[in-house]
């Protein structure tokens, strides 16, 4: 897994016994637990006198682990600042010139009928009979640490892997899922976790990306109507803001936030009734972050219905009209907005037995 991967690298990295040690992205597809096992090593090494430039855009960890905080925007620098000079919303303006207040686009959007219904789902040694809805307008936020079964869950949903056992139903319709064009048929859309493995095609075009999914509906006799594809493409590319030279420009040339959002343009495209979203803000600055936090929003006031998995606890608190929460494939906790916190959530990811009395009644989570 990705999680194990990235321990493996950074462990590979640390072996080295450097003077200097660079880190990009290190905790990037960490859970809590593992961070702040990295943060006690990268501290040891600091104190053995290894200096450490430490990339990431988790504002959190620089407060965490920073002695100096350099923050770049388009290829230069913006500032240089001792860390107990700045706060969090300084350091949000220097990088995107905006509030804090801006960084999630939440609203409130009028929740309508199921759109997804799922009972008793289980796979071998991955799931165990896991129940849930989903409806339209609405954003269930999936919450798990590393192991918890929440990306197999979104595979088992949308026909990768193994198949399940339960019922899973879309529009109130019994749903047999063997493969994702069957999960695309029934209006299923899902951004995966890893972009670059299974999101893109890296050298192909944007457009040639964009189109992927509904290459079917642009062909004639065995051939793509090119001025058809090039409309559609340059649609999105509009709508969704993307950055690129052009239509034709390499997606692999793209930086990480304009590829998350080609590989959401290419399933709104198949105009999905449900769109999963696997770690949707992983791995692009906060700029690009409120950006694909506005797509979600605006689809939801379309009365698309989002499933959205992400190990980032504010971003879940955030987004979330309602949150689930997995622990060793499970679901082991439920919360609305308004009861959510984050100890709470953070209990019921490690598998602990919740008071539903200690649940707060009125107030919203920020």
């Amino acid at each position: 897994r990705i999680g194990q991967q990235q321990m493996v690298e950074i462990a590979k990295a640390i072996s080295y016994q450097a003077k200097l040690l660079i880190m990009d992205e290190p905790t990037a597809a960490l859970t809590t637990r593992e961070a702040e096992t990295l943060f006690g090593v990268t501290r040891g090494l600091r104190e053995k006198g290894v200096g450490i430039i430490f990339i990431t855009h988790r504002l959190e960890e620089i407060f965490e682990i920073a002695d100096r905080v350099t923050v770049m925007r388009d290829g230069k620098t913006v500032g240089t600042r001792p860390i107990d000079e700045v706060d969090r919303a300084t350091v949000v303006r220097m990088m995107v010139g905006r509030e804090l207040d801006e960084m999630f686009a939440v609203k409130e959007t009028e929740i309508g009928c199921p759109l997804l219904e799922v009972e008793h789902l289980a796979t071998p040694d991955l799931l165990e009979d896991i129940s849930f809805s989903l409806r339209q307008g609405e954003i269930v936020g999936l919450f798990g640490l590393l192991g918890s079964g929440r990306t197999d869950l979104a595979r088992a949903l949308f026909g990768v892997g193994p198949s399940p056992t339960g019922t899973v139903k879309i529009g109130g319709c019994p749903l047999t899922v063997r493969s994702p064009a069957d999960a695309t048929k029934a209006g299923l859309g899902y951004v995966p976790e890893d972009r670059k493995l299974h999101g893109l095609v890296l050298p192909m075009s944007v457009r040639e990306n964009l189109t992927l999914v509904i290459l079917r509906h642009l062909t004639w006799a065995t051939l793509v109507r090119r001025g058809a594809e090039r409309k559609l493409a340059d649609r999105f590319i509009d709508d969704l803001g993307i950055r690129t030279p052009s239509r034709e420009q390499r997606v692999n040339n793209l930086s990480g936030g304009n590829q998350q959002k080609v590989v959401v343009a290419k399933w709104l495209a198949s105009n999905p009734k449900v769109l999963i979203l696997d770690e949707p803000t992983r791995g692009i600055d906060v700029g690009a972050k409120a950006e694909v936090h506005g797509i979600m929003a605006e689809l939801a006031e379309q009365g698309v219905g989002i499933l959205m998995i992400s190990s980032e606890l504010l971003e879940v608190l955030a987004m979330s009209d309602r949150i689930l929460v997995m622990h060793e494939g499970r679901i082991t906790g439920e919360f609305s907005r308004h009861e959510a916190t984050s100890e709470l959530v953070m209990l019921a990811a490690t598998g602990t037995e919740t008071d539903p009395a200690d649940r707060p009644t009125g107030e919203v989570v920020q």
